[in-house]
């Protein structure tokens, strides 16, 4: 027996709930900030201070250093979602990975973002929360 597709929404997979601060950066997905403000999140396309969830767009390479300069701007029991592109050489999840280490977080989740996107969840580690 196959597993029975997630009959979640994609906000709920990414675990916003009415009254979160949410920061989207960067992210050109019709609809999205849509879907955020019908949960009930408090939406802005900037980055803020005592952000729940901050949604990074790393379209190249170039954009993973934006994974570094987070933090900052994140609850601490907040969490970053970078999203990226599905199946491209030159920018891998092992890549995303490797940036958002060492940039001090900790991934944990993976969530099919759309046909094209995957996003992949960093936290704080809990020893600096």
């Amino acid at each position: 027996m196959g597993a029975e597709p997630s009959s979640k929404s994609r906000v709920e997979k990414l675990g916003v709930r009415p009254g979160l601060r949410v920061s989207v950066l960067g992210l050109a997905h019709p609809g999205f900030t849509g879907e955020l403000a019908a949960a009930g999140a408090d939406v802005s396309e900037r980055r803020r201070k005592d952000s729940d969830l901050i949604f990074v767009a790393v379209e190249r390479t170039a954009h993973l250093a934006r994974l570094g300069r987070l933090e900052p701007f994140l609850r601490r029991n907040g969490a970053v979602w970078a999203v990226f592109p599905k199946g491209r050489r030159d920018l891998r999840e092992i890549d995303v990975i490797r940036t958002g280490v060492g940039a001090g977080l900790v991934d944990n989740k993976v969530v099919r973002f759309s046909e094209t996107h995957t996003a992949l969840r960093f936290v704080v580690p809990l020893a600096r929360r």
